[in-house]
């Protein structure tokens, strides 16, 4: 897989990433659980593949995902050469709380839980859920400490990872993120963080694309998944996916690798970020993004609707 450098850091990632959200078991975002032999086997399906980056956080399911990654890697005698793990400062769950002091808390609970002493790329995760913004955004802050940890050597890249881009664009704009990750904004069925990665892209910042599926609904089917972006979907919402399910029917086209390569094809975005919580779904990405795509076809889904509106507005956050 071609590999692209995150900003003008050292680091660089293949042009699809996994998620690995849904491997820390959390329900009631998924509609499923993930047990840790499932999960294990995935971990090993992604280190065993052409792809070189992972992303977790420290919050995903309250800090089990980083703990089977960390058991991962023990077993296989370290990280892969070459690998690079991309983590998230998270706030803290019960209070809101995410000030430096959290921050700093944060990253040291992640790399213990990893078994790593320094990461690729980290991140200062969803601000919009803090409950004082200023916390962060204030000189001696939680931002402050994500550049502080990146001059003390414990990441090698920095980036700012949020849903809302509302509050994104103007954080991007004051400080020198090497990357961002923006998630369910950028698909088939929305297109609301355009200006956001216009920006990114002008002024070198890595963009790193999550949920290309919309949280699922575009790789599994309207009827299987009737959720999008994580909240339940009612027949007049699930319509424009079934719209985009019968246009690559008729070319004998799997969904997922349309939606996948809506992004994968973006000259603007670094790399995908695309969960997973199965091994079999590792080797169905990677055939999804090299899947022959007729330019008609193409041509048929850009020219489908879409939404600008933000598609969690309606949703009951659960961080489980």
């Amino acid at each position: 897989m071609e590999h692209h450098a995150i900003g003008k850091t050292p680091v660089e990632v293949t042009s699809i990433m996994f998620g690995t959200s849904a491997l820390g078991h959390m329900p009631d975002t998924y509609g499923y659980g993930v047990d840790e032999d499932r999960a294990r086997a995935t971990l090993d399906a992604i280190f065993d593949g052409p792809a070189n980056c992972l992303d977790t956080s420290n919050n995903y399911g309250f800090g089990r995902s980083e703990i089977r990654i960390g058991e991962a890697i023990r077993a296989r005698g370290g990280l892969p050469e070459g690998f690079v793990i991309s983590t998230k400062l998270d706030r803290e769950m019960e209070t809101g709380r995410f000030d430096a002091d959290q921050a700093r808390r944060s990253i040291e609970q992640s790399l213990d839980r990893l078994g790593v002493d320094k990461v690729g790329i980290l991140h200062l995760h969803d601000p919009e859920h803090s409950a004082d913004l200023t916390e962060i955004t204030r000189e001696g802050g939680a931002l402050d400490e994500l550049f502080k940890l990146k001059e003390e050597g414990i990441a090698d890249a920095v980036g700012l990872a949020m849903g809302r881009v509302d509050m994104m664009l103007p954080i991007l704009k004051e400080r020198p993120f090497d990357a961002l990750i923006n998630h369910n904004r950028w698909t088939l069925l929305n297109r609301s963080a355009d200006e956001v990665f216009d920006y990114a892209s002008d002024n070198g910042i890595a963009i790193l694309n999550a949920a290309p599926f919309a949280g699922g609904v575009l790789a599994k089917g309207a009827d299987r998944m009737p959720k999008i972006s994580y909240s339940p979907a009612d027949d007049t919402a699930l319509e424009p996916v079934r719209r985009i399910e019968a246009l690559v029917s008729a070319h004998g086209v799997a969904p997922g690798a349309a939606a996948l390569q809506f992004s994968t094809r973006d000259p603007r975005i670094t790399s995908t970020i695309v969960g997973v919580s199965r091994p079999e779904r590792v080797r169905e990405m990677l055939e999804w993004n090299d899947m022959s795509m007729p330019p008609e076809l193409l041509e048929a889904l850009a020219s489908l609707p879409f939404s600008m509106d933000d598609p969690e507005a309606h949703r009951d956050y659960r961080p489980g």
